[in-house]
């Protein structure tokens, strides 16, 4: 099975399910995320992580990921660790990084709070809430924490129902081009 194969069989088989209090499912809040990135001419590792990044979510039932959900159920690691086999950093550390970032843009973005959906608002105290300064400062250290920044601004855009969008077999083109040779 080809690693654009697995991917798509991960999202048939699981990302038909609601996306957390959204009204889109998990594969259309990726595909709506990939969409709102395109649209932005964002280079194809950044567009490739926009449509994969809550791919951690899907992954409860992956051979390769099974152990990751029982350390760690913590969505975007256990996704970024499955992405990090399969692509470079910039696709990996842009979804790692996904969630500090929504509390980065609450600490640090006077208007962003009120953007996120009740949803996201939720989860957002889940996640624990705004960075404190110490948080902020260690979060910008990150080399790919302005990428995570541009992947989350898409994310909280990729939650419109019924927007048209490209199909995951759409994205089976950049998926072989940014994959890396298996191992």
């Amino acid at each position: 099975m080809t690693l654009a194969e697995e991917i798509l069989r991960v999202y048939a088989a699981r990302g038909a399910g609601a996306y957390f209090g959204e009204r889109v499912s998990m594969t259309e809040h990726g595909l709506q995320a990939a969409h709102f990135a395109q649209i932005e001419r964002a280079p194809e590792p950044l567009v490739l992580a926009a449509l994969l990044h809550d791919v951690g979510h899907l992954l409860e039932d992956v051979p390769d990921a099974i152990e990751d959900w029982r350390s760690d159920a913590r969505h975007e690691e256990v996704g970024a660790r499955w992405l990090a086999r399969r692509f470079g950093p910039e696709v990996s550390e842009a979804v790692r990084l996904h969630v500090p970032a929504k509390r980065y843009l609450c600490a640090t973005d006077a208007g962003y709070f009120r953007l996120l959906s009740p949803a996201s608002v939720h989860t957002l105290g889940l996640q624990g809430g705004p960075m404190n300064e110490r948080e902020v400062a260690r979060f910008e250290a990150e080399p790919y924490h302005q990428e995570a920044v541009r992947v989350r601004r898409w994310d909280d855009q990729g939650k419109v129902a019924g927007l048209k969008t490209a199909t995951m077999s759409d994205y089976v083109p950049l998926i072989t081009a940014l994959s890396r040779p298996a191992s």
